[in-house]
């Protein structure tokens, strides 16, 4: 089965719903965190080049990512990871976290990019992509993305503590911090 994963653009709009749908059940069957989020704000990423989409042969929606910027910019989310229950064990996943960060990389080169999850395949990705686990207070500070969390069941928990912990695991990849090094003459 040949599954293409890319930059999400204005013709998968029509997968809105169905990735919606897909990170409810999700959360459900896996009771740990995943925030809500409406069509109408999936379909928002896909028009501003900030998504990633995977489709299968016949135009079956396989998975799917998005990234938005924080704090001027200082800093990416890269949020949202689903794979569709028929395309899990696939490698699917680490394609769509790949492109996400190839994405955030190439729209906002200087940013630090973090995600928080509960989910020890995407924590362990995180670290292949070279993330390291970090406290909050190294997160954004930016109060709009912590209100992207009151969808999750668990958002009572990251408010009573202030929006410096909560079940999740903040993770962080610093461009600072991988730098490449060159070698005069090389």
């Amino acid at each position: 089965m040949n599954i293409e994963v890319k930059v999400a653009d204005s013709s998968h709009t029509i997968y809105a719903e169905t990735i919606c749908q897909e990170i409810y059940v999700s959360s459900l069957e896996r009771k740990t965190g995943i925030a809500k989020r409406s069509p109408d704000y999936i379909r928002e990423k896909m028009l501003a080049g900030k998504a990633v989409i995977a489709i299968a042969d016949g135009g079956e929606f396989a998975g799917f990512s998005y990234i938005e910027s924080w704090g001027g910019k200082s800093f990416v989310a890269n949020s949202g990871l689903i794979v569709a229950h028929k395309f899990r064990g696939m490698g699917i996943a680490r394609r769509i976290k790949e492109q996400t960060f190839i994405l955030s990389r190439k729209l906002f080169p200087d940013a630090k990019i973090f995600s928080i999850t509960t989910g020890a395949a995407v924590m362990k990705m995180n670290y292949e992509f070279g993330f390291r686990p970090v406290p909050y207070t190294e997160l954004t500070d930016d109060p709009e993305f912590w209100k992207g969390c009151e969808g999750c069941r668990h958002f009572d928990i990251l408010k009573e503590h202030e929006y410096r912990m909560c079940i999740c695991t903040g993770l962080l990849y610093d461009p600072k911090e991988h730098l490449e090094i060159h070698h005069p003459g090389e």
